[in-house]
């Protein structure tokens, strides 16, 4: 048996077979560039069709992305069926179905995550622009994607997280309203009068920019502490965390200064293991104010 005149007729075999179908494969390829375009076209009709409705933006990314994978879903069919001599839709789809099994093994977190991208865009809550912790990670949503959702951290990082890790995680959403409420614990001398440091202490915080009277501020003396009487004040502010820390800062800077004008002291903590004898006299103090009452 001659071998290399079989490997010859082989080769040229080939040869003849690519020469015969590549009239097709240039047609199907001139398809696909169709493809590309209509899908483009459709992408941009669509865009404008829907970008002047009140539908959320991660919604609208949905819709394009959805049109333009149904378009390019027909121009490889029939592509595929221009460049392959004998391929059919059907036949392409009983392919699939044999393989169906290994090939969700193989993609699972693919299609996991693509599902899990569908779901997030599909529900109310966490739009783009939100700022959002999940993980650990508290930053703001810049992009969903079919796969990823993209996270611009407080320190101007970008995180990029699988659609399935937040759709599966518990996910605090800071500014799912447009109000959030802000607490500082401030403690006073076991000596002050409590019902002056609670009026100072609410006088101190309202009227401040960025705090929202219309909900009030809230005093409440809480616990009695190692050196002192801990109040907490509760207040409202703007949920984006800038926001908060901003109230807060001038919180606590308004309270300092109307604690000292007002004469009533801010102690320090006692630490056991720095000041025992200090303890002791502390807990003389406790036990004398306990027995008057």
């Amino acid at each position: 048996m001659n071998y290399i005149d079989t490997l010859q007729n082989q080769v040229q075999g080939m040869a003849q077979g690519f020469v015969a179908v590549l009239p097709n494969l240039v047609i199907a390829l001139i398809v696909l560039i169709i493809t590309w375009l209509v899908a483009k076209f459709a992408t941009g009709i669509a865009d404008r069709l829907i970008g002047n409705t009140s539908m959320r933006p991660s919604l609208k990314k949905l819709v394009e992305t959805l049109v333009k994978l149904a378009i390019w879903l027909i121009g490889i069919l029939i592509a595929a069926a221009v460049a392959i001599p004998g391929f059919t839709p059907a036949g392409a789809i009983a392919g699939l179905g044999i393989g169906a099994v290994a090939i969700g093994f193989a993609f699972q977190d693919i299609f996991e995550n693509f599902l899990a991208g569908v779901l997030i865009m599909l529900r109310e809550k966490m739009r783009i622009g939100d700022v959002i912790e999940v993980e650990g990670i508290i930053g703001r949503v810049e992009n969903i994607t079919l796969r990823e959702t993209h996270l611009r951290q407080m320190s101007n990082e970008l995180t990029i997280m699988p659609n399935a890790m937040i759709f599966k995680s518990p996910v605090k959403i800071l500014t799912d309203d447009e109000r959030a409420r802000t607490e500082i614990i401030v403690g006073v001398d076991y000596t002050a009068d409590l019902d002056q440091s609670e009026q100072v202490l609410r006088s101190a915080v309202e009227g401040l920019d960025g705090i929202d009277m219309e909900k009030g501020v809230e005093v409440y003396a809480i616990e009695f502490g190692g050196s002192s009487i801990n109040f907490k004040i509760r207040f409202w502010s703007g949920s984006k965390p800038r926001d908060g820390w901003q109230a807060r800062h001038l919180a606590i800077k308004s309270i300092k200064k109307a604690l000292d004008n007002a004469g009533i002291g801010i102690p320090f903590p006692i630490v056991t293991n720095m000041f025992p004898d200090a303890l002791r006299v502390e807990q003389k103090t406790v036990g004398k104010f306990s027995n008057e009452g």
